[in-house]
């Protein structure tokens, strides 16, 4: 195994004294092609999210951040039901529109949310030697709640994707993962297009609707 992923943490580039690997740099493009597919609501992000949640488990584990490393393995699972959702969630096994989070599912998330993180910043405090157990847990947590507003197609699954790349990009400096830091905060302006592009298709849609 080890010769696997010797080629995976090789230094690609060293820029400003700090060193990026390989690993990293596959993250760095499958990750921006991922977010990009995603604001366009193109179903092959999930594809390509797969290939960077891979990249991301192997980088992750290496540098401590455990709970971000196993969320990798959470992503694959939800890559596979979002394809499928994407492609046949919607009535009559349509394609899934985009829509607005119910108040219910807020209430869902924001339950889940808080348990979540104190649950697993209990875990990594207690069973790991991680040195940013709390950081590491909220953005876990936000990240999975995005995840699943972006399996349905929830407009505001965005804005917990910028509430997670605020948090990850000085946790992943702090970490001198640096190419990953400008990644995410590259994510952040995705995000905003995103938003603004999954919003305006909802307002089509609803004019859509009101006009058939």
């Amino acid at each position: 195994m080890d010769l696997v992923l010797t080629p995976f943490h090789t230094t690609a580039v060293v820029a400003f004294g700090a060193s990026t690997s390989w690993g990293e740099v596959v993250g760095f493009v499958t990750g921006a092609l991922c977010v990009w597919l995603v604001a366009r609501q193109n179903p092959w992000n999930w594809g390509i999210g797969i290939l960077n949640n891979l990249a991301f488990f192997v980088l992750f584990l290496a540098s401590g951040l455990y709970a971000d490393s196993g969320l990798q393995v959470v992503y694959v699972v939800l890559a596979l039901y979002g394809w499928w959702a994407w492609l046949r969630g919607g009535d009559r096994r349509s394609p899934l529109p985009v829509s607005t989070t119910t108040r219910p599912q807020w209430l869902g998330l924001l339950a889940a949310g808080v348990a979540g993180t104190a649950l697993l910043t209990w875990v990594l405090s207690t069973w790991t030697p991680s040195t940013v157990p709390l950081a590491d847990a909220v953005t876990t947590v936000l990240s999975l709640l995005a995840t699943w507003g972006q399996t349905r197609k929830k407009v505001e699954c965005w804005w917990l994707w910028i509430a997670a790349d605020v948090i990850y990009v000085p946790l992943y400096a702090h970490k001198d993962l640096w190419l990953t830091a400008i990644l995410y905060l590259g994510f952040l302006g995705l995000c905003v297009v995103g938003l603004r592009a999954w919003t305006s298709a909802l307002r089509v849609d609803r004019a859509e609707r009101v006009a058939a």
